[in-house]
């Protein structure tokens, strides 16, 4: 049984920074494509970021490039994503995904996943 677990969201002001971890069991961790996904209330979930297999390749949307980044450590089966420069509209629940592909496709942001965890809440204070 796959289990895929966020940890390390929280209350943090306008400007600080977040790190968020992901362990993923079940499943052959460095065969896969892994990504970081948002909803805030009211809103539809969208893509954050998308590292492959290897973490040789990055994307990320265009909200969060340059303050985000995504990073794994295989041996240890876990993802994270640094948050920098947090901005108000960066809250949301902040879940992590499990592609069914090695590598992120060009539609990594809206298609592909095969796992979701079950969030941990960001909220950035103005």
């Amino acid at each position: 049984q796959v289990q895929v677990v966020e940890s390390g969201g929280g209350l943090v002001q306008s400007g600080g920074s977040l790190r968020l971890s992901c362990t993923a069991s079940g499943l052959t961790f460095d065969a896969y494509a892994m990504g970081w996904f948002r909803q805030a209330p009211g809103k539809e979930r969208e893509g954050v970021s998308c590292i492959d297999w290897s973490g040789g390749s990055t994307f990320y949307a265009s909200s969060v490039k340059g303050r985000f980044t995504i990073f794994r450590d295989n041996a240890k089966k876990m993802l994270y994503l640094q948050m920098n420069s947090l901005k108000p509209e960066d809250t949301a629940m902040y879940y992590c995904a499990a592609y069914t592909r090695a590598v992120c496709s060009g539609s990594w942001s809206t298609y592909g996943v095969n796992y979701w965890g079950r969030g941990t809440q960001v909220t950035v204070s103005s």
